[in-house]
């Protein structure tokens, strides 16, 4: 850290303030890229459980034409979800209600018995919605549920060793054409940080996320701290 007068402080802050712009830049080419993918079909036919009882992949788009899907890690037989999920869902209740207006729904998706997800989302105060996949393979499908005894999987489009809890998180997008659904992109890991407004925040602070490369240690369910 450098403590300076406000004319060099300035100086420094319009250096920088030209890397951002080009990096805004990369980054609405890159978005375009990613509304560019190709679309593949999905072909099963999945069922959930939710509030309104059983439904399809087609039910959850609630009469809007795209669907934003987080697969929230809850496995059936944990007794709450991963707080690290719960951290990203605190994030997701501000958006909802935009994202209908701009024919988006969004929604959470867990392996977890829907009980079990419905006694953990009224302790943590969210409304968003949240079903279950418990007896389907949408969560297999889509590279974010394993069976942990495998000796390797798929995850972030590439081979790794499963999880030890045979969880892991993504975000993945449907398009709704006419009578077919359409899987337009999914994304893992690090490819998660753009729809944590949290971190988005931290990284404008000096100490950013202060996380000395070990991920989010730090965090709690915000019931928690």
């Amino acid at each position: 850290m450098s403590v300076v007068g406000h004319d060099e402080w300035l100086e420094a802050r319009k250096k920088l303030l030209a890397k951002e712009k080009e990096f805004t830049r990369a980054r609405d080419e890159l978005t375009k890229q990613r509304q560019g993918l190709p679309w593949e079909t999905v072909e099963k036919e999945y069922v959930f459980e939710g509030p309104n009882g059983k439904q399809t992949l087609a039910d959850l788009f609630d009469g809007r034409s795209q669907l934003l899907v987080y697969h929230f890690m809850f496995g059936p037989d944990w007794e709450q979800g991963c707080p690290i999920c719960s951290f990203w869902a605190d994030n997701f209740e501000p958006a909802v209600q935009h994202l209908k207006h701009r024919d988006v729904t969004m929604i959470a998706i867990s392996r977890a018995p829907f009980s079990k997800i419905a006694a953990y989302k009224e302790r943590m105060g969210w409304s968003f919605n949240w079903v279950s996949s418990f007896g389907s393979d949408f969560n297999f499908d889509y590279d974010v549920s394993f069976d942990p005894e495998a000796p390797e999987a798929v995850h972030n489009y590439r081979l790794t060793a499963p999880p030890a809890d045979g969880e892991h998180a993504g975000f993945s997008v449907f398009c709704k054409d006419d009578e077919r659904i359409l899987h337009t992109y999914s994304t893992y890991s690090r490819g998660l940080d753009l729809v944590n407004t949290t971190y988005n925040y931290l990284d404008h602070v000096p100490k950013g996320r202060d996380e000395d490369g070990r991920g989010p240690f730090w965090v709690r369910r915000h019931d928690e701290y």
